[in-house]
């Protein structure tokens, strides 16, 4: 088969579930098609390897998770966006799940790339320590560590919020 219909039937395939990951990692639809534009076109050059390898979508996982990464190692990116998701009738309280969802992009937003990395692939992916690891190039202790300090972040900037919504409330009774 030709390797540009290889490319073509994999961006099929797996660019919306790439194109989430992208999304949790950058918080704006924006900057989450040019991650995951960049990093395809940055592989398309070296397809062969990419499809030769033992589970494609975890390669290009891997480069999309590291080019995020570096790109907030340039001090011009350390700025997130923090925008909406589009809105999806369901059963539960919409204002409910508004301000979850704010609150997370909030408490994600608080931390580093390596541990938002690392919690995403967690977390969205469900990926062991050691997947995770390899994906950033670190060892399975440092992929631990950086989950369980990127909750501890989150869950230390929840309870402050959640003390600020408390007091709030008690100041207008």
């Amino acid at each position: 088969m030709d390797e540009d219909a290889v490319f073509a039937g994999f961006v099929h395939a797996y660019s919306s579930a790439l194109f989430k990951t992208a999304f949790l990692l950058t918080g704006s639809a924006g900057e989450a098609e040019e991650l995951l534009q960049d990093t395809l076109a940055r592989l398309y050059s070296k397809w062969e390897k990419v499809a030769a390898a033992d589970n494609p979508p975890a390669y290009v996982r891997r480069a999309l998770a590291n080019a995020f990464v570096n790109q907030h190692r340039r001090p011009r990116t350390r700025d997130v966006s923090l925008s909406q998701l589009r809105e999806t009738a369901d059963d539960r309280d919409p204002y409910r799940a508004i301000a979850d969802r704010d609150l997370l992009w909030q408490l994600l937003g608080a931390l580093s790339a390596r541990q938002r990395t690392a919690v995403v692939l967690r977390y969205f992916h469900d990926l062991s320590d050691a997947e995770i690891a390899a994906v950033l190039g670190c060892r399975a202790a440092t992929a631990r560590s950086l989950i369980s300090r990127g909750m501890a972040v989150m869950r230390t900037g929840s309870a402050r919020m959640e003390q600020a919504i408390a007091l709030g409330r008690e100041g207008t009774s």
